[in-house]
This record gives structure tokens, sequence and C-alpha cells, in this order.
């Protein structure tokens, strides 16, 4: 009986936290419309520079502190950012990864996404900044590892995901499961990864791709792209870009 009604709190929570994700690619776009690929250009006709990097951060870090930059914009910059650090990380990969791995631990508030391409598609390909409250939360300094990932009202989680998470220095990948689920900051319960990876990609949190994988006995997984004092960049295995605004301490 209790299972039951957990499970239908679970449902109608996710349910109602999905819709509202949803709007992020769905609203109509109020900025100006500008040309694509201005980043990219650059990007092609320049070989891999320092340069190149902070140009496309500093759009970012404008675009995480005020929500004002043209999503399009905002676009070219990750996809820069990320061809980038490609080729920075082939050239160094221990020191490239060292340095996420150095930055990455703590609160992360999720600016803005593609989201996933099964959402790209639905959505017509529009990309918005993500309207609610998502804070993913990383500790690299234990072992294992800890992730969460989390939507909150205020300081309220109203949903969260707690796991464990391993990176490839080699390949800048960063494979993660949940297996606690939190609401309200009150209730805890324990699921397979399948159940978390359902509910995950049902509120925007994660994405359809992380089911499969978990139905082959798979992690799920982001390609990291970048992680400094400010903000932080990543690929996730449904093929949608993030950007992260770190959370300054109160």
């Amino acid at each position: 009986m209790l299972s039951t009604m957990l499970r239908s709190i679970i449902f109608y929570t996710t349910l109602l936290l999905g819709i509202a994700s949803t709007a992020a690619f769905t609203q109509p776009q109020s900025f100006t419309p500008t040309r694509r690929n201005s980043f990219l250009a650059l990007s092609a006709a320049t070989a891999t520079s320092e340069a190149d990097i902070q140009e496309a951060k500093a759009l970012l870090c404008r675009a995480a502190e005020t929500k004002l930059e043209n999503p399009d914009r905002v676009l070219d910059a990750l996809e820069s950012l990320e061809k980038n650090c490609k080729k920075k990380h082939k050239e160094s990969p221990a020191a490239f990864s060292k340095d996420i791995m150095d930055n990455i631990s703590g609160e992360w508030r999720l600016i803005f996404t593609t989201g996933t391409k099964e959402r790209q598609k639905k959505s017509g390909g529009r990309v918005n900044y993500f309207p609610l409250k998502a804070i993913q939360t990383f500790d690299a300094t234990v072992e294992p590892k800890v992730i969460e990932n989390g939507i909150y009202a205020w300081n309220l989680p109203l949903l969260r995901f707690s796991g464990d998470f391993d990176f490839d220095e080699r390949r800048r990948k960063l494979e993660f499961d949940f297996d606690l689920i939190e609401l309200f900051g009150l209730i805890k319960i324990k699921l397979g990864r399948k159940e978390v990876a359902k509910i995950g990609a049902s509120t925007g949190l994660g994405s359809a791709n992380n089911e499969k994988l978990a139905d082959n006995g798979r992690r799920a997984f982001f390609d990291w792209i970048s992680a400094d004092e400010n903000i932080a960049t990543a690929r996730g295995g449904g093929g949608g870009l993030a950007l992260w605004k770190r959370v300054e301490e109160e």
C-alpha cells in the first residue's frame, strides 16, 4: 500500500516537472534572429588556440549570469568550445582531464540545454534557457565519487537523484548511476537503475538513451567539455549540450 502511494507521488511529481521542463524547448523565441555558426567559422579558419576557447567561455559566462545572450549564439559558443577543447585534450589528455576533475566538485545550476536529440526533433530544433531551478552536485574528493541531480523550488528539493560516478580521463567521459530518489527533501526511495532512468527522462533531467543503456547493463554518461571556477559544459549521452553555472557558497 505504502509502496503504491509513493510510486503515485513520484508519477505525478515527475509528470508536472516534465511538463514544465518541456516549456524550455517549445516557447516562442523572443530574441533577435542571428546567423548561426559565427563561432564555428572562426574556429575552422584558425588552429586551436586558447584565445578561441576563452572567447567562447566569455560569451557563455555572460549567458550564465544574465540569460540575455541569444540562444543561437550560446549554442554556437558551446559547439566551438567543444571542438577546441577536444583538440586541446588530444594535445595533453592527462593535464586537461586533471583540470576538469580539480574544478568539478561543487554545486552547478543548469542554465542552458539543447535537450536530447529526441526532444530537439519534437521541438523543431528550438533551444532556450532551462526554465526550472535544476542543480547538479559533484564530489570528486571521496570514493566512490558522488553525484546528485535535482529540481528545486527555492531551496526545497522537489525531486533529487543520488548516485556515484567515475571519470575516464582518456575519453573525458563521466559515467554515473542513480539508485536513490528523494521527494520534497523528506522521502527517500531506493529504485533500480532502469526506473530511475525512466523518471529522469520524463523530467528533463535525463534522456531516453539512459534507459537503453540501463537495459544493456551500461551506465549513463556525459562527454565532459570544460569546468572552471565559473561554468561547466558537457554533452550528454542523449546528444544534448549543456551549460551550468557554479552555485556560489553563501
